[in-house]
């Protein structure tokens, strides 16, 4: 049934002048397929008796082409994103180009206050708003807080915002550009102890179940009370090392969101109250792996 045997079958029925040079025509086209399938059959026997020679389990898998897979930071994020998500925090995303009323202002951090300076802010040149002043690459995730509360208006409110941000900092330890995560929960009669079994929750969930969480007295402007997080170390097990030099490594920071924070998103805040947290993908994936 192959295309030249029914060319031969059509020969009879060509005219007289062309019957003898289509015959010359195939008769040369099936002795080139010919000698390419005894060259092929030559190579081929040659192969197999290199391979009787040597032994070859011809039922070895092949050698698969390299499989990429996601970039770590991706993984964290999809991981973290998925715990938060199984205890009711809706995932949002904002502007990585922000107003400096979402980023300082708004956040209880007027115009030249010391508390800014820690930021290392790039601001944007020559973009202005008349109502929220300059434009910044945000700092921090903390700018989606006001952001979510003018959004919803109304509490109950559970955002966990993953985001970049950008700092002026650039050493052993540091990135001018880098992820955080940020949490913020608002309803009526949040205390200290929703937050704290939260951080509990992410810790154990993330890090392992024999890890703990405590919080530490600290100092934010747009939290009060406020508290740095430490978890148990993850080197050690929190028996101390030279790593930690005390069981404990410093997780973020977290605290209740204050009241003028609330007010400024909308929110009342002898009706309500609530918690946010802020720390970084890179730091909390660097800490689980223990990645220098």
């Amino acid at each position: 049934n192959g295309e030249i045997t029914q060319f031969i079958k059509q020969i009879p029925s060509v005219k007289d002048e062309k019957r003898k040079q289509m015959g010359v025509l195939l008769n040369d086209t099936k002795k080139t397929i010919e000698d390419a399938i005894k060259n092929q059959s030559s190579i081929i026997n040659h192969q197999s008796s290199v391979i009787d020679s040597e032994w070859f389990d011809i039922t070895l898998p092949g050698l698969k082409p390299p499989q990429g897979h996601l970039h770590l930071i991706t993984y964290a994020i999809k991981e973290i994103a998925a715990i938060f998500e199984k205890i009711g925090f809706n995932r949002v995303a904002y502007p990585e180009v922000e107003w400096d009323w979402y980023a300082f202002e708004g956040l209880n951090m007027p115009e030249n206050h010391p508390a800014r300076d820690e930021w290392e802010t790039f601001f944007i040149q020559d973009l202005l708003h008349p109502k929220y002043g300059a434009a910044v690459l945000t700092p921090h995730t903390s700018s989606g807080q006001l952001r979510e509360m003018s959004r919803l208006k109304k509490p109950p409110i559970r955002m966990l915002n993953i985001a970049k941000c950008y700092r002026r900092q650039i050493d052993a330890s540091h990135a001018p550009m880098f992820y955080q995560f940020d949490g913020l929960v608002i309803q009526e009669d949040i205390n200290i102890t929703h937050l704290k079994g939260t951080l509990d929750y992410f810790v154990k969930q993330y890090f392992g179940p024999k890890k703990e969480s405590r919080i530490r007295p600290f100092h934010f402007q747009f939290t009060e009370p406020s508290f740095e997080v430490d978890v148990t170390c993850i080197v050690c097990g929190g028996k101390g090392c030279k790593i930690c030099k005390g069981g404990w490594m410093e997780l973020g920071g977290a605290g209740m969101v204050h009241p003028i924070v609330l007010k400024n998103g909308g929110i009342d805040p002898t009706k309500y109250t609530g918690f946010a947290f802020g720390w970084g993908v890179e730091r909390v994936l660097m800490m689980k792996y223990k990645i220098d």
